[in-house]
C-alpha cells in the first residue's frame, strides 16, 4: 500500500469518497451528549442486546456485537470505529467519568475485527491475547482466541502479550510500518512476532480517512507532501 499524500486526500474529498465528512460538533462531543453515533450499518448489529439502527446512541459501558458479514461504523465522543462482522466489543468508560460522559477509558475486543482512530493517549485495548496502550493513533486489529493481528496504522503504541509480561514492545509507525502477531501462548519473551511489511490486510487508507473525518480530523499520513 502506498501513502495517500495531501493532494490525493483533497482529490478524494472532491470525488465524494469521504461521504461522511461531518463537523465533529455535529456528532461527537468529548464530555457532552451525542446527537448521532451510527453512521453506517450493513447487516445486523446489537448494542446491549438490542438491534442497532441509525438512531442508536452508543456510549461507554455498552456491549456492541455484529452479525456475520455485517459492518458498523460509529462514533463515541471523539473516537471513531469500524467494527466488522462477528465481532464482540465492550466499550469501557474512563475512570471517574461524569454521568453522561462519552470519554472512553478502554476497549475490550473479545472477538472480531476493529479499526479505531483516537487521540486519547490514556486508553487501552485488550484482546484475549494482548493488551495495547494507545497514545493517540489509528489502529486495526483482529482478535482470535489464541492470536491477535495488530497494525499500528500511524502513531505510537505499547504492546504486551497478555499472559507473558516479558513479551512487550513499543511500536512506532508512520504508515502501517510495523504489523504484529501477538500470541496468547509461547516461550517467555517470544509471544510477539513482527510481520513482513506486505500489503495491509483487511483495512484501507480510505477507511482511516473516513473514520477520522467523522470526528473532524485527518490521518497523520495525509500530511506527507
Amino acid at each position: 500500500m502506498t501513502a495517500l499524500p495531501r493532494r490525493q486526500f483533497l482529490q478524494a474529498i472532491s470525488a465524494g469518497l469521504l461521504w461522511t465528512l461531518i463537523p465533529a460538533s455535529a456528532n461527537a462531543l468529548e464530555g457532552g451528549a451525542a446527537t448521532q453515533s451510527v453512521f453506517r450499518l450493513r447487516g445486523r448489529a446489537w448494542v446491549n442486546g438490542k438491534p442497532v439502527d441509525m438512531n442508536t446512541i452508543i456510549q461507554p459501558n455498552d456491549i456492541v456485537k455484529t452479525g456475520h458479514g455485517s459492518e458498523l461504523v460509529f462514533v463515541v465522543g471523539d473516537h471513531a470505529m469500524l467494527l466488522r462482522g462477528r465481532s464482540h466489543l465492550v466499550i469501557e468508560p474512563r475512570a471517574n467519568n461524569a454521568v453522561g460522559s462519552f470519554l472512553i477509558g478502554g476497549l475490550r475486543l473479545f472477538a472480531g475485527k476493529l479499526l479505531s482512530v483516537s487521540r486519547n493517549k490514556g486508553m487501552r485495548i485488550n484482546t484475549p491475547s494482548a493488551t495495547i496502550g494507545i497514545r493517540g493513533t489509528g489502529v486495526y486489529l483482529e482478535a482470535g482466541p489464541e492470536r491477535t493481528y495488530f497494525c499500528t496504522c500511524y502513531g505510537e503504541v505499547d504492546v504486551q502479550a497478555l499472559n507473558d509480561p516479558d513479551s512487550k514492545e513499543t511500536a512506532v509507525s508512520a504508515h502501517h510500518d510495523k504489523p504484529l502477531y501477538i500470541y496468547g501462548k509461547g516461550q517467555p519473551g517470544q509471544c510477539i512476532h513482527p510481520i513482513p511489511r506486505l500489503p495491509v490486510p483487511n483495512h484501507s487508507d480510505e477507511e482511516l480517512i473516513m473514520a477520522e473525518a467523522l470526528v473532524g480530523r485527518v490521518p497523520l499520513f495525509t500530511e506527507k507532501p
